[in-house]
């Protein structure tokens, strides 16, 4: 590989580039989807090729080929810089990078038990027993489950002398029940719609026991078809790690992404409400037991990794503490503008898309004190609500409203009857100021998404989430009175 990404930096510098990084990206998809006892699909990939990125002239070049040869090397470098140069004719800011040390080295997702080796007819076996578990309760419509894996191999140089190796793993497993009365549809999924995703081998997906669960969310489902809807007003909200890490993650991990914030991230999800002015005017984004990290070296987390895809190592970066804005997700090229270094956030979905700023993962920090059944105990009259089921949010990342699969009613300390259809809405800073209670350590789990999007051409992100749940109060549930 070595001898590959020197040849690319080389003609990079040769056609006049003042700065090139090159990445030689494998990567291995496997994925299973069994639906009502029958098996749906079972796919394997395989996709392998090189990015180039170049800065001319204070601009941006790259190209991409899925063809590993010399001379296809020299053509993409030479391609990179001639879209640089060009880009450089209509530019508005020089690119100036912050000037993080050269990296070394390898790095590797912790695995026990590798899942591109166990066979696939046991993977398979294992969806089918969900599944049948599910079918055993009578009432539902349909039932899906499904399973995936990604790896990549990635190298990575730079003109700076930079030259790392990683391997990363990601597995996902999940089982969804599905009830239907007429019009209506009612749903529950464990441990996450979507898959419960971490950076790990076969063993995270055993850890699940989807077949000493399936069965239980399953008699859920057929039972919220008779449930009481969940009725309106401002309520006090207990939400679930299960729900939890979405509201995180879009009124939080998107709007302190830097690029966003610059205007530069704009069309496909738009910008945010969390200007820079706000950072330096000391901003109360939540109350004091709010706080809240991106956290890179985070154990399990999909954003885990030892380099991010500009060479800058993994770390911790505090985005909100105890309730005051604290900082962004940056890369080399926003970070100095706000006065400071990288935090490590720039990320590519494979070989062939420029590397942007992406959620890593965006962790709410456990408060010692109160579990999270502590907290439930603590509440006389709320509403518990897991799994989210559908989000809206405004292009600001300001006022949104989430659905949840269920919530449970909380008279006096206790969780209660099932309530359908639960709706909750609200303006970001002001949901995270009405946080009283934070659960400690022991509902601490880390979960995640594989499929954030952004960019053009879009890009699919893989991002962690840790979170025990938390308490909010006064929140309107339902429609706006």
């Amino acid at each position: 590989m070595r001898e590959l990404t020197d040849r690319a930096l080389d003609t990079a510098a040769r056609r006049g580039a003042t700065y090139a990084d090159v990445r030689i990206v494998r990567r291995l998809d496997e994925s299973i989807s069994v639906k009502s006892g029958r098996l749906e699909g079972a796919s394997s990939g395989e996709s392998e090729g090189f990015g180039v990125r170049v800065l001319v002239d204070g601009a941006w070049g790259f190209a991409a080929s899925h063809r590993l040869e010399t001379p296809e090397i020299d053509r993409v470098a030479a391609e990179a810089v001639r879209i640089a140069r060009a880009s450089a004719t209509a530019l508005r800011r020089a690119v100036a990078l912050d000037d993080r040390p050269a990296a070394h080295g390898t790095y590797e997702t912790p695995v026990a038990e590798d899942p591109f080796t166990v066979p696939l007819e046991a993977k398979i076996g294992d969806l089918l027993a969900a599944d049948a578990a599910m079918n055993r309760v009578k009432g539902l419509a349909y039932t899906e489950s499904m399973y995936a894996a990604q790896r990549e191999w990635k190298t990575f140089a730079a003109s700076d002398g930079s030259f790392t190796e990683q391997t990363i793993t990601h597995v996902g497993s999940a089982v969804e029940a599905n009830a239907v009365d007429g019009d209506e549809h009612q749903r529950r999924s464990y441990p996450d719609n979507g898959g419960g995703w971490q950076a790990a081998g076969y063993e995270h997906v055993r850890r699940l026991d989807l077949l000493g669960n399936a069965e239980a969310y399953a008699d859920e489902a057929v039972a919220l078809l008779s449930a009481p809807q969940c009725p309106p007003g401002r309520r006090t909200i207990v939400l679930d790690p299960s729900q939890l890490y979405m509201q995180i993650h879009e009124s939080c991990g998107h709007p302190t992404e830097l690029d966003r914030v610059f205007g530069t991230e704009a069309s496909y999800a738009g910008t945010s409400f969390l200007t820079t002015d706000k950072l330096e005017s000391g901003f109360r984004y939540g109350s004091d037991l709010v706080t809240i990290v991106a956290d890179a070296t985070a154990a399990g987390g999909m954003g885990t990794f030892g380099w991010d895809d500009e060479g800058v190592a993994a770390q911790s970066v505090p985005l909100i503490r105890e309730g005051i804005l604290a900082g962004y997700l940056t890369s080399r090229e926003t970070a100095p503008r706000i006065g400071r270094r990288s935090g490590g956030a720039m990320r590519a979905d494979g070989w062939n898309r420029i590397p942007l700023i992406r959620m890593t993962n965006i962790n709410l920090l456990p408060v010692a004190g109160m579990s999270l059944d502590d907290i439930v105990a603590d509440t006389d009259d709320g509403l518990y609500l897991a799994q989210c089921r559908s989000w809206s949010i405004d292009d600001r990342r300001l006022n949104f409203q989430f659905a949840t699969e269920v919530a449970y009613e909380i008279k006096g300390g206790r969780k209660g009857r099932l309530l359908k259809n639960p709706t909750y809405t609200g303006i970001t800073y002001e949901l995270w100021r009405s946080c009283d209670a934070v659960g400690d350590a022991s509902s601490y789990r880390m979960l995640g998404t594989p499929n954030c999007g952004k960019g053009e051409p879009g890009q699919a992100g893989h991002i962690g989430h840790a979170v025990s749940g938390a308490r909010f109060r006064n929140v309107q549930v339902g429609v706006l009175d």
